[in-house]
């Protein structure tokens, strides 16, 4: 294994990562973005009210989206293990 096989096992981690995380992260962004609007129209500044719709948010995108971040954790892994079988 050389620098460069280091590297680009690294980058694959790294974007598996963005990519596996990216279902959660967005709609917690958007219903952030739109209870701050909301707070900000009304101003209503109760800190409490942004916990609950942005947990129901992720929660029910991770169960929309499980079955591609398992494909993308399946990926990483089966090339992991790909390079580790052939010897990098």
């Amino acid at each position: 294994m050389n620098e460069a096989d280091a590297i680009d096992l690294v980058r694959n981690a790294i974007w598996a990562i963005i990519v596996g995380s990216a279902p959660a992260v967005v709609p917690a962004m958007v219903v952030g973005v739109a209870i701050a609007l909301l707070q900000a129209l009304t101003q209503v500044q109760e800190v409490t009210l942004t916990f609950i719709p942005k947990i129901l948010a992720i929660l029910v995108m991770i169960i929309i989206a499980a079955p591609f971040i398992g494909s993308e954790i399946y990926a990483l892994t089966a090339l992991v293990y790909g390079r580790i079988e052939n010897g990098f």
